[in-house]
């Protein structure tokens, strides 16, 4: 059994929300792992509330200060599911650690789907609250996108780009992401930098390996 909604690595506390996704992406490591370094991440329970990631967050952020060390100083929603299909919670945590941790960096990995999913524009819901978003640009073309996300509705990657370029729009910093290198795959990275930069992005390529991280 496992309800781990908060985990470290690296430095920094993640917050692991939900298991579903709306992309199936071929590199995707919950396709090969249930765990991040030993932190079984696959949930038992999709029902937790922004208390009970609370909860998870006061314990770990407070372990350092036990130890004499460090503070965390960044906080990313990023788990094995997409965080903003649990919009109303990923606020509400949001809002908390912004009120009680004012010093502590908020970032949300996404795959930037969410408003299309909501019908609405609900990046400037974030605005105040969320210090960076990193979003899956994942392709230059919607061809490769939907070969290499595989998403469970048309027109993604025209969502996925509408989506950066609101974030650019509320001015909140946001970087478009790619993965290289997967299984010996190249993208046109040139394209995809192009792509990101008209949108407002910075751009990052992350180098596929195998485990993850």
């Amino acid at each position: 059994m496992s309800n781990v909604l908060v985990y470290t690595l690296d430095g920094k506390i993640y917050i692991n929300l939900t298991n579903r996704c709306t992309n199936d992406c071929i590199f995707c490591l919950r396709k090969d792992k249930s765990d991040v370094k030993g932190q079984e991440l696959w949930l038992d329970d999709e029902n937790s509330t922004a208390k009970d990631v609370i909860e998870q967050f006061e314990k770990i952020y407070k372990e350092p200060l036990t130890l004499n060390i460090s503070p965390f100083t960044e906080t990313v929603f990023c788990g094995y599911g997409e965080p903003m299909l649990k919009f109303d919670v990923l606020k509400e945590v949001a809002s908390y650690i912004k009120d009680k941790y004012p010093g502590v960096k908020i970032r949300i990995n996404t795959n930037g789907h969410a408003n299309f999913i909501y019908k609405r524009n609900v990046v400037p819901e974030l605005k105040g609250l969320v210090d960076e978003f990193s979003v899956s640009l994942n392709a230059p073309t919607k061809e490769e996108y939907n070969e290499l996300s595989q998403p469970k509705f048309d027109n993604a990657y025209d969502e996925v780009k509408n989506f950066i370029k609101a974030c650019s729009d509320e001015k909140i910093p946001v970087v478009a992401s790619v993965v290289e290198g997967y299984k010996g795959r190249h993208l046109d990275l040139e394209c995809c930098e192009q792509t990101a930069h008209n949108l407002g992005a910075k751009f990052r390529v992350r180098e596929w390996i195998v485990n993850g991280y």
